[in-house]
């Protein structure tokens, strides 16, 4: 990718009005500050009888005193402009910072919810939480201040030199020769630190990891007393972080000293040759004209020494937008078509043909696999682990793509239809229901947030899940805590099959959907199954094979291929696969 910063900069040209406004008020501002070694020059002339001319003869003051009071009012005069810009310009800024900041973690959050599904198994969630929260705020800051110091800095450096070689260009070029050594060493302090800032990077995405799996696994290090353990694991990462941000220490606290010997030569040379000068070659250089030096080789020079930490803000600010913008800047794997297949309204016609797939090469799930699931069917799918039962699932949503051979919906092919109109033609039960921190109703309406409460609740009476909401205090209003905490293993299941029936959508798949549910709650489920899947497109995913006894058609996948299919009653007469697995359920085979 080119120059992360670069980037950002191109980033920047959809707030040109505010980057220009706050880059106005800056320069502004900084010749504005750049005055008082001016007026100070002017005042020791005036007082000393050596009136400035473009105040003597330009504005015809030309005596001391007047030509000092109104220097004094121009001092506050500049000074009320300087601090006005100052205002402007930090508004600014900041305002800029801010906006950037929101865009930019709000584009990268769409387009990492854009990604395909491989995309967030080989990521840490860490990691991109360490690129959405710290990466961001890294950038903000340097927008926020390390932006404009920039700026003053270039400009500080132009002004400056070109006023004191004006005034005197031996005695100007002696007070900035210790400006190319001052660059010179920063150039080289920012090629020495980079690495080590790429290090702190990459250690705090690795501290957000532990961190994040801990607190999302506290219930497993309690069950197994592991406190101590995962304590030492986050103690490496932490000292891997403090590890990496010392090197960059060691590098930054050393910058800034030796710069400064630098510093402390041009400014002496400088006051001891004009002093000369002034005592020892009459008329060639004023008193008011070195203290004009003294300060602005001040102002210059120690300024300078802030390079080295606004290369040091700058790397850190590069090696978050390179992960920013190289995150931001890839396209998703899979993504709908410029030009999409409308896809009808009911539609629920499947059909797989010759359908291979593999996650790694070389280790196929899927081989072959051809089936065709006709409109309001309901297609019992059986197998042992590793069939490629879910793997089939995830790909009628488009969560990966074949590799070879079609899934067509309807007779179009998947790739060929829009994403989000496929998958809100499916409701998906999933055997690892996920649930957000919120109430009941808000769970069970997620995605559906006009639905109204009558047919919230009769999505959950359908789904055998309305008498125990009944109970609680709050109702549909019960807050049920992080991932549905305070719900058991076959509530949070029951939630998920609610919600899939109040999205109502053509096609229904239920994986494993009863896997957690109490043998009750399962035949109330089963029982009303017929119901459940009423003109609706079912696949059913089970192990619990009596979930799907009673399917249309069932199949039996073993090493991602159709072994059997058939009716419950025909598969047990055919005392293949199926029968066995059954036997094994039913406790007829030990």
């Amino acid at each position: 990718m080119p120059d992360p910063m670069m980037r950002l900069f191109r980033y920047l040209k959809q707030y040109r009005r505010q980057v220009a406004v706050a880059t106005g008020a800056s320069i502004t501002n900084k010749i504005f500050d750049l005055m008082p070694p001016f007026l100070t020059a002017w005042m020791i002339d005036a007082v000393s009888g050596n009136i400035p001319a473009w105040i003597g003869r330009g504005l015809g003051l030309s005596d001391a005193w007047t030509a000092a009071v109104f220097i004094g009012v121009l001092t506050v005069v500049i000074f009320g402009f300087e601090s006005f810009f100052e205002w402007i310009l930090k508004r600014e800024f900041m305002r800029l910072a801010q906006r950037v900041q929101h865009d930019l973690r709000t584009d990268t959050y769409g387009q990492v919810q854009e990604r395909e599904l491989a995309f967030f198994e080989d990521q840490r969630t860490g990691n991109l939480l360490s690129i959405l929260n710290d990466d961001v705020n890294q950038l903000e800051r340097f927008l926020n201040d390390s932006f404009n110091e920039i700026i003053q800095l270039v400009l500080l450096l132009i002004v400056a030199t070109w006023s004191l070689c004006a005034v005197s260009l031996e005695l100007g070029l002696l007070g900035v020769l210790p400006l190319p050594f001052i660059i010179w060493g920063s150039v080289f302090y920012q090629r020495r630190i980079a690495p080590y800032y790429r290090e702190v990077r990459n250690a705090v995405g690795h501290l957000n990891n532990r961190l994040e799996n801990n607190l999302s696994g506290i219930l497993v290090i309690k069950s197994f007393a592991a406190e101590a353990f995962e304590r030492q694991r986050v103690e490496e990462v932490s000292a891997n972080y403090r590890t990496a941000n010392f090197q960059a220490i060691r590098w930054n606290s050393l910058y800034v000293p030796l710069i400064r010997i630098f510093i402390a030569l041009g400014f002496a040379g400088t006051l001891v040759l004009g002093a000369y000068w002034v005592i020892y070659d009459p008329g060639r250089l004023s008193l008011g004209s070195l203290a004009f030096f003294a300060m602005m080789i001040q102002r210059l020079l120690w300024p300078v020494t802030r390079v080295g930490s606004l290369f040091d803000e700058y790397e850190r600010a590069r090696a978050a937008a390179r992960r920013i913008f190289g995150l931001l800047d890839t396209p998703p794997a899979i993504a709908s078509p410029p030009q999409p297949v409308n896809v009808p309204a009911e539609a629920g016609h499947i059909t797989l043909d010759a359908v291979h797939f593999f996650y790694k090469e070389g280790q196929p799930v899927l081989r072959g696999l051809s089936l065709d699931i006709p409109s309001g069917a309901t297609i019992g799918i059986a197998g042992p682990t590793g069939a490629g039962k879910t793997t089939l699932i995830k790909l009628l949503l488009r969560l990966y793509d074949v590799q070879e051979g079609a899934i067509r919906l309807d007779g179009t092919d998947l790739r060929q239809l829009d994403l989000r109109d496929l998958r809100r033609h499916i409701a998906l039960v999933s055997q690892d229901v996920y649930l957000f921190h919120g109430t009941i109703r808000e769970n069970i309406a997620y995605g559906l947030e006009q639905s109204d409460d009558t047919t919230v609740e009769e999505a959950a009476r359908r789904a055998q899940l309305h008498d125990f909401i009944a109970q609680l205090p709050e109702g549909y209003d019960s807050i049920i805590g992080e991932r549905g905490i305070k719900l058991s293993g076959g509530q949070r299941q029951r939630l998920s099959i609610a919600r899939a029936l109040l999205k109502d959508a053509p096609i229904l798949i239920l994986d494993e959907a009863t896997s957690s549910v109490d043998t009750e709650t399962e035949r109330a489920i089963q029982e009303n199954l017929a119901q459940l899947t009423r003109d609706k497109t079912a696949l059913i995913i089970a192990h619990r094979l009596s979930t799907i006894r009673y399917a249309d058609k069932i199949v039996v996948l073993e090493e991602g291929r159709i072994v059997e299919e058939g009716t419950h009653q025909a598969l047990l007469e055919k005392d293949g696969l199926y029968a066995e697995l059954w036997k094994v359920q039913t406790g007829e085979l030990v």
